[in-house]
């Protein structure tokens, strides 16, 4: 029932400004041209009311629905500098923008508005913003969208299982310290495992933006290592017409099927959106194993939007549903053969070493078998933005629903081993207040309310609980010529807590059940209330050295609050398989962490290197468990056993960029990138007592390089518009700095991959519109053997050596992907 009641709360407060209002709207249509010839696919858009469009063929564009009121046109495209104008938007006429760019890079200008307070560039940024668009996106052929943003993002990695579980991390850090965002709504869907991926439709994502660096000023607790925001298409196009896309895909290593269709509508200010998505695939392969058993899924995506933008601000109303069916992987093989095999059979009966051969027909299935899991996420979203007299007021209202079920048990496969209820209600309130001695000021509060339940189970990794999260900040923001100086001041609250929870044998089944309390039976969980607060800070500068030479530089003080699986876990996560075991005693993690950074923005290239350091007391971590006799700690059978730690952290690294487009070859780009990272681990007395094993942090990626050359066309050639030809070269060194502590770690072997594409877009009618765009690409083209260092699958092994002399699953290996849009 509450939930009843605060998503028809959500609802009301969305539509309240609906109701009052019947204004008109204007319109702005006008060209685009470079050196004095039309210029296509110029990107036109006004920051504030987040509409957009592009230039056609001729450098025409039309925005329709235009709020009436002062607006700001924000025109830029790549290899231009960009321009702003300002006009006044008067009811029911059309108004004209004529524009003439200058070549010059555009990242001097890009608009971005992740993890700021408001509306900022990126070159006034003191931290380092990456912006990846939908079509970078779909350049790299990828089977989740955070595997896509990996790809285009220096200094972003993931943690993967399998191909459709992949968890962000920037610059060595992850889990609950990488803030994951839905158009703005901090994404809560346990989080915290690392078979737990991210919720979110890939196909309907229109923009992504990473912060590299402590974003805890503007979103809490979570954002100590960064955010990345997923931005959702809104609807755009004439007014009055439906139009919509279509997306068909196919990968041939595990067959994957993907199909997406999506439909808009605006009219008069109302906008409208639906798509739908479903994709499906086989177990991957690769040419040391064959087909990977475990690693199939299916994936149903749904999604509707309702928005209204008009003189007084804009209101939006989402709701989305994810239905996931994910394999378990497990690893289990015959000892000599190394063949996959499937667990029949459950405790003493279960012999690792007795269990059947997975055959060629299960192994080469769309079917799922019955060890698996089921994620349910269901999103309600209301934002809203109000003009008050010179200042805007900013209102993000959510709820989220997250319901997670693993099963594991081969001899009662209806029956669930983890079987969870994550109820979230987030609440983000924003103020930019009007310029004042041209300091710019915003005000915000935001938090979330939380509720964990346990349904019919057997494993029970955490307790029930409840928790309540509250933060206030203000940031501050002021010109001077060349320097722009940035900074604010956050304080947080968080309460966590759960009551006795109790676990005993159910007499029908055998299994473990929850029961009420017992006389006599000891709690699995003793209850617990826990507080933590904390103090987040952050003062930045950019400092423009000339038009093409910016300075930036920053220092930030990030805060975050154990979670749930750090403090209260105490059982077996059937499908990590692993025991969790965490520690009440642990307080906050409080980070500091400096970035210094320098871009060039030149003629013919593009460059930029940063580098950071980032101290980080408290700093929280799994090892695995061994006993006084060195020996690992077995607390169910065939299961890891995993205790969090907690101590003094260092982190260290630096990113380069070389982006190169010479004047001379206007069709060629040549881009470069490096990333590189080293944990320190700087507790005293895990260093003394582990010597040089204990020296580094676990989960740290290696030195990381990614080239690509791509040629596009600049002229059609008949239909055929925007054609490409590409080569992607993706190095990661040998990682041998790994926490190497009771065998937690391992040394990692570098590869290089080598990706080929092509692609092309068909345009039609006398304006040349691109209606059809086609996507090639070929990764792994060697068809390399190979095992990521953030692989999980990686320490998926059973034995203690093996005939081959290869332990563990490999990665992914050649992949032929084809994908095709079509807009209509």
């Amino acid at each position: 029932m509450k939930l009843t009641y605060f998503l028809l709360l959500t609802f009301v407060l969305s539509c309240y400004s609906q109701v009052a209002s019947a204004q008109a709207t204007g319109s702005i249509w006008g060209q685009v041209l470079a050196e004095g010839k039309p210029l296509e696919l110029a990107t036109v858009v006004l920051p504030g009311n987040r509409l957009g469009t592009a230039t056609d063929a001729k450098g025409h564009f039309v925005l329709d629905g235009v709020p009436a009121g002062s607006q700001e046109v924000v025109i830029s495209s790549i290899g231009f500098q960009g321009q702003r104008q300002r006009l006044t938007v008067v009811a029911g006429q059309t108004h004209s923008v004529h524009v003439q760019l200058t070549p010059t890079p555009a990242a001097l200008q890009e608009v971005v508005v992740t993890g700021v307070s408001r509306t900022t560039e990126l070159r006034k940024s003191p931290v380092p913003i990456a912006v990846l668009s939908r079509r970078e996106v779909n350049l790299n052929g990828s089977s989740n969208v955070i595997d896509a943003a990996v790809k285009g993002v220096p200094g972003l990695s993931a943690v993967t299982t399998g191909p459709n579980i992949s968890k962000p991390f920037i610059r060595g850090l992850g889990y609950n310290r990488v803030l994951t965002l839905y158009n703005g709504l901090r994404q809560e869907g346990q989080q915290w495992g690392d078979e737990h991926g991210i919720e979110i439709d890939q196909y309907d994502i229109d923009r992504i933006e990473v912060v590299k660096g402590p974003a805890s000023l503007i979103y809490g607790s979570d954002a100590v290592a960064g955010v990345i925001n997923m931005l959702p298409r809104l609807p755009n196009g004439p007014a009055g017409e439906l139009h919509g896309d279509a997306l068909t895909e196919y990968q041939t290593n595990n067959n994957l099927i993907g199909t997406s269709l999506g439909l808009h509508y605006n009219r008069n200010g109302w906008q409208y959106a639906a798509r739908g998505s479903y994709r499906l695939a086989q177990a991957y392969r690769n040419a040391l194993e064959g087909r990977v058993y475990g690693t199939a899924f299916r994936e149903l995506n749904l999604t509707a939007m309702a928005g209204l933008e008009k003189t007084w601000g804009a209101t939006q109303l989402y709701a989305t549903l994810y239905n996931n069916l994910q394999e378990i992987p497990d690893g289990s093989r015959d000892s000599l053969s190394r063949r996959f095999t499937r667990q029949v059979f459950e405790g003493e009966q279960d012999d690792i070493k007795h269990r059947p051969l997975v055959s060629d027909a299960d192994l080469a299935t769309y079917r799922i078998n019955p060890l698996h899991q089921r994620i349910q996420h269901y999103r309600l979203l209301s934002r809203t933005r109000l003009r008050l007299a010179q200042g805007e007021l900013h209102a993000l209202l959510g709820a989220q629903q997250n319901v997670r079920r693993e099963y594991n048990h081969p001899t009662a496969p209806a029956q669930a081993g983890l079987a969870v209820a994550l109820n979230t209600y987030n609440y983000d309130l924003r103020y930019a207040a009007p310029a004042w001695q041209g300091i710019e000021a915003t005000l915000g509060l935001n938090g979330m309310y939380q509720t964990n339940t346990n349904r019919n189970a057997t494993d029970f990794p955490i307790p029930d609980y409840t928790l309540f999260d509250v933060g206030g900040y203000f940031f501050l923001k002021k010109s001077f010529g060349k320097l722009d100086l940035s900074g604010g001041l956050r304080y947080d609250t968080r309460v966590l807590r759960w009551a006795d929870f109790y676990v005993g044998k159910n007499p029908a089944t055998g299994f473990p059940q929850q029961v009420e309390g017992r006389s006599g039976l000891a709690p699995q969980f003793s209850a617990f209330r826990g507080t933590y607060r904390g103090v987040s800070a952050s003062v930045g500068a950019t400092y423009s050295l000339s038009d093409r030479l910016v300075l930036r530089a920053n220092v930030a003080r990030g805060y975050r609050a154990p979670n749930i699986t750090e403090v209260g876990s105490n059982g077996l996560d059937p499908g990590a398989h692993i025991v969790y075991l965490g520690n009440r005693s642990f307080g906050p993690e409080f980070s500091l962490q400096e970035d210094l950074g320098l871009s060039a923005y030149l003629p013919d290239a593009e460059l930029s290197a940063s580098v950071f350091h980032n101290a980080i007391n408290n700093y929280i971590y799994q090892a695995r468990l061994n006993g006084p006799d060195g020996q690992p700690v077995i607390i169910v059978p065939g299961n890891a056993t995993y205790q969090y730690q907690q101590g003094r952290a260092l982190l260290y690294g630096a990113e380069a960029t070389v982006n190169l487009h010479p004047r001379a070859l206007p069709s060629l780009t040549l881009s470069n990138s490096l990333a590189y990272v080293t944990g320190l681990n700087r507790e005293a007395q895990l260093l003394e007592a582990n010597g040089a094993a204990a020296k580094y942090l676990p989960l740290i990626p290696p030195l990381r390089t990614r080239s690509e050359a791509r040629l596009t066309s600049q002229q059609p050639w008949g239909h055929l518009v925007h054609a490409y030809v590409r080569a992607v070269l993706d190095y990661n060194a040998p990682q041998n700095r790994f926490y190497a502590v009771d065998n937690t770690e391992t040394r990692t072997a570098g590869y290089a991959l080598l990706g080929v594409g092509l692609g092309t877009g068909l345009a039609t009618g006398p304006e040349k519109r691109e209606w059809l765009q086609l996507f090639v690409q070929l990764d792994n083209a060697l068809n390399t053997t190979y095992q990521s260092h953030l692989n999980r699958l990686k320490y998926f092994e059973y034995y203690a050596a093996s005939p081959t002399g290869r332990r563990g699953i490999y990665n992914q290996g050649r992949n032929f992907s084809l994908k095709i849009t079509m807009a209509f």
